[in-house]
């Protein structure tokens, strides 16, 4: 099997931000991870990134918050979206 993507989209949030979100089911796990998917979901705001989840290699799932790196449980694809976009409504309702 070859990588596949599955989302690669930028989506505006207001005049200065933007959430970008690539994710891609690969043939084999990703170190560090314990699924297929490698990803990386990203809020910046005026040219700084605040808010990324993603799974590097040899570090598996993790995020970063405001310059913090935090780990992350993944469970499933549908879930990691809704954590991601509950962190950018978080940012929005501040």
């Amino acid at each position: 099997m070859k990588a596949q993507i599955l989302v690669n989209e930028r989506i505006a949030q207001g005049n200065n931000a933007f959430a970008e979100l690539r994710v891609v089911l690969v043939p084999v796990v990703v170190r560090g991870s314990a699924h297929t998917f490698k990803y990386s979901l990203s809020l910046v705001v005026e040219s700084v990134c605040i808010l990324r989840f993603d799974n590097e290699a040899g570090k598996g799932d993790h995020y970063h918050l405001e310059g913090v790196e935090f780990p992350y449980r993944f469970t499933t694809m549908p879930v990691l979206l809704n954590d991601f976009w509950k962190q950018v409504d978080k940012w929005r309702q501040s």
